[in-house]
């Protein structure tokens, strides 16, 4: 096709829309009614964000020197080092978002307006869920923190992973606003303003709790077996210094030198408790410190507050964004139509 027959073929395109003016204008003046009429009926979506900043301390410069001399004595203060990789730069996002944090928020249990009630049974009331479902045992399904997860019906784990599709394909959003900083926002967008605060707290508590007791997992087994030795230690080394005190009473005169070996040879004993003793509170000490280093710090710097950010269909923005479709959608007909009639002619 030559430059001339495209602008022919446009000029005659147009020329027949024109003389359909009357069609297109009626479609589009149908939608941008239909356009006011939702954005009058259609109900308003409240936004609960929070944001919160992330800063992982590792361990390094003279803990990890610490840390080193320990090894070669055979004492692992856990120095952490690399980290966890699914916590590892933007991965703390998809972290956020995945089955087991919303599970463990869902089923958290809130009070609202004096009833105390799971995140999960408020979600499937606010989308009023249960009048989709035709089985009558799904219409006393409920969920609660207090039922173990393992004696959860078939139609509870599909009940649930509805609902864990539908939050994250249209209530929640999770990512950075600027991807330069570390700051990371929570959004969670539902037609109940309470969910929408609550999910968001709960959500981003339990992820935050989760990930600082793995990160510091091996830290703390560490401390435990460390303040372990060191408790039996000090109970042992205190039996000790009673029997050294003892000795001591009964030999205070003693007539021939052999009666002082027994309590030298507690003395000795004694000694050598206390420097092994040393050693072990010395080590604890250490853990605790790298342990410390290791937990990473979270700092909440925004949270939803109520009332919270409503966002619905403006009526200027229903009546264009109404118009358009009809209109757009009237042409894409009648060329369809137009179309089709001349392949068959």
């Amino acid at each position: 096709m030559t430059l001339k027959q495209l602008i022919l073929k446009l000029k005659e395109w147009f020329g027949y829309l024109r003389s359909k003016w009357l069609v297109i204008g009626g479609l589009a003046l149908l939608g941008a009614v239909i356009g006011i009429f939702l954005s009058l009926k259609g109900k308003p979506k409240y936004v609960g964000e929070l944001t919160f900043v992330m800063e992982d301390n590792k361990s390094g410069g003279a803990m990890g020197s610490y840390a080193s001399i320990a090894s070669q004595m055979g004492v692992d203060l856990g120095s952490g080092g690399s980290g966890l990789g699914v916590f590892s730069g933007d991965n703390i996002m998809a972290f956020l978002t995945s089955r087991l944090m919303v599970e463990k928020a869902l089923l958290s249990d809130v009070t609202v307006n004096g009833k105390t009630t799971s995140l999960a049974d408020l979600y499937i009331e606010t989308y009023q869920m249960r009048r989709e479902w035709k089985d009558e045992k799904l219409q006393h399904l409920s969920f609660s923190s207090r039922i173990d997860r393992k004696n959860w019906t078939l139609q509870q784990d599909s009940v649930m992973n509805g609902i864990y599709m539908m939050l994250t394909k249209m209530n929640l959003k999770v990512d950075k606003p600027d991807k330069k900083l570390s700051f990371i926002s929570v959004r969670c967008t539902s037609e109940n303003e309470w969910f929408s605060k609550l999910f968001t707290e709960k959500l981003v508590k339990e992820a935050t709790e989760f990930y600082v007791e793995t990160k510091t997992q091996r830290s703390r087994a560490n401390v435990d077996v460390l303040q372990s030795k060191a408790d039996s230690l000090e109970r042992l080394l205190n039996k000790m210094t009673y029997s050294a005190a003892m000795t001591r009473d009964l030999n205070q005169n003693p007539v021939r030198q052999i009666a002082t070996v027994g309590s030298e040879m507690v003395t000795r004993d004694k000694v050598m408790l206390q420097t092994v003793y040393a050693q072990v509170i010395q080590n604890l000490e250490m853990s605790k410190m790298s342990m410390a280093q290791e937990t990473p710090i979270i700092q909440i710097v925004d949270v939803p507050m109520l009332p919270l950010k409503k966002e619905r269909l403006g009526k200027l923005k229903g009546i264009v964004i109404g118009g358009f479709l009809g209109g757009f959608l009237s042409i894409l007909y009648l060329m369809l139509v137009r179309i089709y009639r001349e392949i068959m002619a």
